[in-house]
């Protein structure tokens, strides 16, 4: 069974899901006017969702937004916001970093001029991104860079929002998406942090070869191991699907019952924040299952989720853009949006209308790296079945057990006891006087010797610059469980900088409820 025209995809979806599942077509025929499309429908869809979700971006936390919140869209919207608010589109700007790379570089360029490029790019950056890049930029190599026991963001959403790329390069070809995405991932994330970007990628690469979004769901999620607490939060959602099949609020609440507890990220820890990969992924396939092809309905839920409320709809956006294919995306949701294609993105020199060119270019490299073949005006996909990637999980055994408030400048010295077998103190060090909350810049860099139990476990580097900045003053896990003392040591205080000291979070080996 080869070179099967598009029209019978969705036969595959069928196929996987019958009680012995047959064998799926080992080639599937595209034209290069299809695959240009599905392409551009990818890319356009995430600039879509990441700008309908941009005004309620952690603004509804542990909570959906309610049907009556309205959410804005008009024409000129999405110029204007690619304009006046840059930062938003992390999304993509950190997707077309790679893209750069690979374009710059070629397909085979190794993952050191990955993580230079993004650690050295002038676009702000947050969370597990953040982290990798000061991990980087301070003589730490990928993968240690992304790796838990270095980065307490390991977990965010971070490459999740970014594998968008791996997936587009890959045409029907989850495997080798997962593959090119890989190395890339492990610079700012692990375990279930990275698996957010597996499964992505996986979704979109299967969205070309298949019009069921049920179908794209579940067999992506065939790239997770099971063992993982991402593989079991996904398979949750698609079990409550199935038992709730036209009420998404109900499956929202059993989300937020069984999975919206934090471990990782200090931000979301006894809090409603929470930027967790499998969590806001549930959120994607709680648009895609029950939006069911239909693109506003999938953007009005994967929005509604509340919580990374840009991020989700750009995913979920994205990959059924790829699915429908650019022509197909509803006029609605592309007002506006040739205005928006010329626009570089801020930080970089790429635009939409050259990343669809240059995503093009790339995937048909890939096509004929992996078996497939372009002849003339069509393509031949040699089409992969998903296989389960290598098993790893941060934070293991690791239970957050309290969040002490400081809120102090630390001028001289900081100590404290605790009880536990981790702990991560939170804070910056920044100018007195800046231009706002995200514009700040120095050369100052603060020296803080940090102390466990006597021992200097480290010398923090503190840069006062947003762009340089460490995310997390200091942390170490798997210490001898009982009691510690920690001390903090400025080395250089200095008049026109401070050194905030905001919270200290303690983690335990069981959770709190086991103690009783």
């Amino acid at each position: 069974m080869k070179n099967r025209n598009l029209l019978f995809l969705p036969i595959l979806a069928l196929l996987a899901f019958s009680p012995s599942p047959k064998k799926i077509p080992g080639t599937v025929t595209l034209s290069k006017a299809i695959l240009q499309d599905k392409i551009k429908g990818g890319w356009a869809g995430q600039l879509i969702g990441c700008t309908f979700g941009g005004p309620t971006e952690f603004k509804f936390n542990g909570t959906m937004m309610n049907d009556y919140q309205p959410i804005p869209w008009y024409d000129g919207y999405l110029k204007k916001t690619m304009l006046d608010n840059p930062g938003l589109y992390d999304d993509l700007y950190m997707d077309l970093t790679f893209v750069d790379v690979f374009e710059k570089k070629g397909l085979d360029a190794p993952v050191s001029e990955h993580a230079n490029a993004f650690a050295k790019a002038r676009y702000m950056l947050w969370h597990a991104n953040q982290v990798g890049r000061y991990n980087i930029l301070n003589g730490m190599k990928a993968a240690d860079s992304g790796h838990w026991l270095n980065n307490p963001h390991a977990d965010d959403i971070d490459f999740q929002i970014e594998a968008d790329f791996s997936g587009l390069m890959a045409p029907g070809m989850p495997n080798t998406a997962i593959q090119i995405g890989d190395p890339i991932g492990h610079i700012m994330n692990y375990g279930d942090g990275w698996y957010g970007g597996v499964y992505v990628g996986a979704m979109y690469s299967l969205a070309f070869v298949s019009s069921d979004v049920n179908y794209v769901v579940r067999e992506s999620l065939k790239a997770i191991p099971t063992q993982s607490t991402f593989y079991q939060c996904i398979a949750d959602v698609i079990k409550w699907h199935d038992k709730y099949p036209n009420d998404w609020k109900q499956t929202w609440l059993e989300i937020q019952r069984k999975w919206a507890d934090e471990v990782g990220c200090p931000d979301g820890i006894f809090a409603p924040y929470n930027i967790d990969a499998k969590i806001n992924s549930a959120y994607i396939v709680l648009g895609l299952l029950y939006g069911q092809g239909d693109y506003t309905r999938t953007m009005q839920i994967s929005t509604r989720a509340g919580q990374d409320s840009d991020c989700n709809p750009s995913s979920a956006g994205g990959i059924l853009g790829t699915m429908l294919g650019y022509d197909s995306i509803p006029a609605y949701w592309k007002q506006g949006l040739k205005e928006a294609e010329d626009i570089d993105f801020k930080y970089t020199t790429l635009s939409l209308n050259d990343v669809y060119s240059i995503g093009m270019k790339h995937a048909l490299q890939v096509i004929e790296r992996n078996g497939g073949k372009v002849n003339g005006a069509n393509v031949v996909i040699a089409i992969q079945m998903p296989k389960a990637v290598r098993l790893e999980q941060g934070f293991t055994g690791h239970f957050p057990t309290e969040k002490r408030g400081v809120n102090k400048d630390l001028t001289d010295e900081y100590t404290a006891t605790f009880e536990g077998i981790g702990f991560i103190v939170s804070g910056d060090a920044r100018p007195l006087v800046q231009k706002g909350q995200y514009e700040y810049e120095s050369n100052y860099v603060g020296q803080v010797e940090v102390f466990v139990d006597g021992k200097k476990m480290e010398t923090a580097r503190l840069p006062a610059s947003f762009t340089r900045r460490r995310y997390d003053l200091t942390w170490k896990y798997q210490l001898a469980p009982g009691q510690h003392a920690l001390r903090l040591k400025l080395l250089n205080p200095d008049k026109d900088h401070t050194l905030r000291l905001r919270n200290l979070i303690v983690f335990g080996s069981k959770p709190i409820l086991a103690r009783y």
